[in-house]
């Protein structure tokens, strides 16, 4: 398993409606409000060569109330 980064920026107002859906849907392994540009912070852990684009597409981006998101993969843990 590897683990990927999602940053999550909502449509004003809907934060909390967006990390409860996130939350229910129990593919993430931590996830925590941040300051800034984004929203939310997301951490998954995907299969070794799941198309980590698909993942993201079908369990992240169709959550209502998203305006944007930024995926960051991982190589290395040190």
């Amino acid at each position: 398993m590897k683990p990927i980064f999602v940053q999550i920026q909502c449509q004003p107002g809907k934060t909390y409606a967006v990390a409860d859906e996130i939350y229910r849907k129990e593919i993430v392994s931590e996830m925590y409000s941040t300051s800034g540009d984004y929203d939310l912070l997301l951490k998954i852990y995907v299969e070794e060569g799941e198309d980590v684009g698909k993942f993201i597409n079908d369990s992240i981006a169709s959550v209502p109330g998203i305006a944007r998101s930024l995926t960051t993969l991982t190589f290395n843990a040190f």
